[in-house]
């Protein structure tokens, strides 16, 4: 019995300790790994006063500088739309909001370092998922063709997939598209794309990068390329503006689809249903179709049911 009763304050005491060491071990790595990171980017925006806002400079109708240096566009108007509702999530007097302008090349880097909370209106991409979470599509993009309107009809019709019942890129077509001298915005899907079908079907066209949409737009004004591959919609917008718009056809195909979305930092889930939240309410409001007609005209059947899908149910 004496036995007995020497052992029980033993155990008890090594079981004190090892619940000691344990919720030590608990704090520290509480101190080490910090806030969940779902609380992470409406936890910092509040806590600053201030949301940032990252948008490409040049990517006209969706996001671009205008004349007076501001933010402008189609998905700079969703974002806003995302800060409203931040704002109203906290009940905040005021929130500043910070427009701040990122490349293709540190779009994602720039979430992942949080230097802005928000991307507003990037292509969504499996390669893209692996750096940033994604809100629903909030546009239904996709790579489209530039050239000029002189262009042979020959290269029309290969583009347009109207020469034969073969894909394209075969047969006789490719004698055309080897030919010809392709133009992409560095960085982007168009680029990837154009890579992989010339790969495919081992043709060695000549390819030339841009840093951005005006350039591959001059490249075809002054001949120096034959076709500007990029999304169909920001190529409508831009050779309706250029100088040379009387020179410029975009061809009436989608060789993509390739939905745009809002970009945000990953394994950030509270401030991702706000933003599905706000995006699905908005879509189903009047306001939205002011917005989508001023930067897009008159939404088609396709462009109609696009939105119904996105927009998630309560």
């Amino acid at each position: 019995m004496q036995c007995a009763r020497t052992r029980r304050p033993h155990r008890s005491r090594g079981w004190s300790s090892s619940f000691a060491i344990a919720g030590l071990a608990a704090v520290l790595i509480s101190l080490t790994v910090g806030p969940p990171a779902s609380a992470a980017t409406l936890e910092r925006v509040k806590q600053a006063g201030k949301i940032t806002l990252g948008y490409r400079a040049d990517a006209r109708p969706f996001a671009f500088r205008d004349e007076s240096g501001n933010a402008a566009g189609y998905s700079v108007a969703l974002c806003q739309k995302i800060a409203e509702q931040v704002k109203a999530e906290f009940g905040l007097s005021t929130l500043a909001v910070e427009w701040s302008p990122v490349t293709v090349e540190d779009q994602f880097r720039a979430v992942q370092e949080n230097k802005v909370d928000l991307l507003c209106g990037v292509d969504e991409t499996l390669s893209g998922r692996k750096d940033v979470d994604f809100s629903i599509p909030v546009f239904p993009g996709g790579i489209g063709a530039l050239l000029r309107a002189d262009a042979p009809a020959g290269l029309q019709e290969v583009l347009l997939g109207r020469q034969s019942s073969a894909p394209i890129w075969r047969g006789s077509p490719a004698q055309v598209i080897e030919k010809q001298v392709f133009s992409v915005v560095a960085g982007t899907p168009s680029e990837a794309w154009l890579a992989r079908q010339l790969d495919k079907f081992q043709l060695t066209a000549k390819v030339i990068p841009v840093d951005g949409y005006d350039a591959g737009i001059r490249r075809v004004v002054d001949r120096s390329a034959n076709v500007f591959f990029a999304d169909r919609s920001i190529l409508l917008d831009a050779a309706t503006r250029s100088p040379s718009a009387g020179d410029l056809t975009v061809l009436d195909r989608l060789f993509t689809y390739g939905p745009l979305a809002l970009a945000l930092a990953r394994g950030d889930e509270d401030f991702r249903l706000l933003v599905d939240k706000t995006l699905s309410q908005f879509f189903r409001s009047e306001n939205f179709h002011g917005l989508y007609v001023k930067w897009f005209g008159q939404p088609g059947e396709s462009a109609v049911m696009f939105f119904r899908l996105s927009a998630l149910p309560e």
